[in-house]
Order: C-alpha cells, then sequence, then structure tokens
C-alpha cells in the first residue's frame, strides 16, 4: 500500500490536490493511504518552496502546482 501525503496549510489548492491524488489512486486500482500534513515544522522537514506539495512514499513528486489526474497515476505507477 503506498502513503500519499498532501503538504499544505488546508487551502482550497491542497483540498483540490487531494482531490485529484485520491481519484487517480482510485481510477488506478490503487491502495493508498492518505495523510494531510498541515503542521508547518512537519511540512518543511520536506524542504519544499511552496504548497501544496505531493508525498509518495516519502518523495516529493510535485510542490507549488496542482499536478494532472495522468502525472499523478503515472507516479502512482512507477
Amino acid at each position: 500500500m503506498l502513503k500519499i501525503k498532501i503538504l499544505g496549510s488546508g487551502c482550497a489548492n491542497c483540498k483540490k490536490l487531494e482531490a485529484v491524488a485520491r481519484d487517480a489512486a482510485t481510477t488506478s486500482g490503487v491502495e493508498a493511504d492518505f495523510e494531510k500534513v498541515t503542521d508547518m515544522q512537519a511540512i518543511l522537514a520536506y524542504d519544499i518552496l511552496s504548497t501544496p506539495a505531493l508525498v509518495i512514499n516519502d518523495k516529493v513528486v510535485a510542490s507549488g502546482r496542482i499536478p494532472t489526474k495522468v502525472e499523478i497515476q503515472q507516479w502512482l505507477a512507477a
């Protein structure tokens, strides 16, 4: 099972990123455990410059933007 984290304050873009990521996982048939990380100290530990950020199995795959569903599906399959 993949561990997917959404890093951000809980803003509209963070919620959109979570929705797209959940949709991508469901469509791909991938089992994933989703976690929202809103604590700034925890977010800063990932060395990103802007939120929202998407982390798959502790690897930052996107930050500062909302990737497309297709992009996320490719990362989930990798």
